[in-house]
């Protein structure tokens, strides 16, 4: 590397962002600014092009999202602001400015039965009010910015915010027994392997060993493997020896107002062949983060 770009964290303070902070004390290799939603809101046009207008910034990764799915159903005014017009405020300005935006989706845009990995190519389908406004913003992000990536992910958790993991600890010590559902298919996702991923791309664009157009478009990245949320809650329980029980339940016994994929497991060979990324398998990564 040349001189050390400089990348802007949008959404600094919650669960994706967060895994940038901490990493950032021993990536040396670029300067970052942490944006949280008081220091830049991205819902507004001209905040975020004075933002961008007072700070040299070559890369973009936009971790700001309104991500309460159920909520979204009666708050759709916020949620459409944020994943949708603040994603093409933050693309228009990258644009500007010539700076490579990275930006978080979901494997939400998604919905099918067919039980087969989503590739990049395929059809999206949202359903509810969280899943339309992120695909509202993946498509502002690619007809705004000429040089950016979607980067779309799912089952996320992490050290910060809230999630399902640790939902799970929190029940799996108050409770002796619970019921997790058991046919909805995915991913689980570290946070910090979604960070640790994107400060990879943007070293390998900066040693050139994959160019910004090549790095355009839409990827997909989760751990590898695939396992239900019943699964899932089981395997957090074991490796933390919890002797909670996990019985598994159908979705329709816990009607949500915001509807599920059934099926979102990813196809990640794109980004594999692209960057040349081993991706590790979510219980290793699951154990990491209980190991912690």
């Amino acid at each position: 590397m040349s001189a050390k770009p400089t990348i802007l964290i949008t959404g600094a303070t919650g669960q994706v962002g967060n895994e940038f902070r901490f990493l950032s004390f021993t990536f040396r290799e670029a300067a970052f600014i942490f944006a949280s939603r008081e220091a830049l809101d991205i819902t507004k046009r001209k905040r975020v092009f004075d933002f961008f207008e007072k700070n040299a910034i070559q890369y973009v990764v936009n971790c700001a999202a309104y991500t309460a799915v159920d909520k979204a159903e009666t708050d759709k005014k916020n949620a459409r602001a944020i994943n949708a017009r603040g994603a093409k405020n933050i693309a228009e300005a990258a644009q500007k400015h010539g700076a490579f935006l990275i930006h978080i989706s979901t494997d939400y845009v998604y919905h099918s039965t067919r039980n087969l990995p989503f590739v990049e190519t395929d059809r999206e389908s949202p359903q509810g009010v969280y899943a339309k406004t992120k695909l509202q913003g993946d498509k502002a992000v690619l007809k705004f910015c000429k040089e950016a990536m979607i980067l779309r992910t799912s089952w996320v958790y992490g050290s910060f915010g809230h999630n399902f993991v640790k939902t799970m600890l929190r029940l799996g010590t108050e409770r002796t027994e619970i019921s997790v559902v058991f046919d909805q298919i995915g991913t689980p996702t570290y946070a910090r392997d979604i960070a640790r991923t994107i400060l990879n791309i943007i070293r390998k664009i900066e040693d050139e060993e994959v160019s910004r157009v090549e790095a355009t478009g839409i990827f997909h990245f989760s751990n590898e493997g695939v396992t239900s949320w019943f699964d899932f809650a089981t395997a957090i329980f074991k490796i933390k020896s919890l002797t909670c029980s996990v019985s598994p339940i159908r979705s329709k016994a816990f009607p949500t107002p915001a509807k599920r994929p059934p099926f979102s497991v990813l196809d990640k060979s794109k980004i594999k062949k692209v960057f040349g990324f081993k991706i590790s398998h979510w219980e290793n990564s699951l154990r990491e983060y209980l190991e912690l």
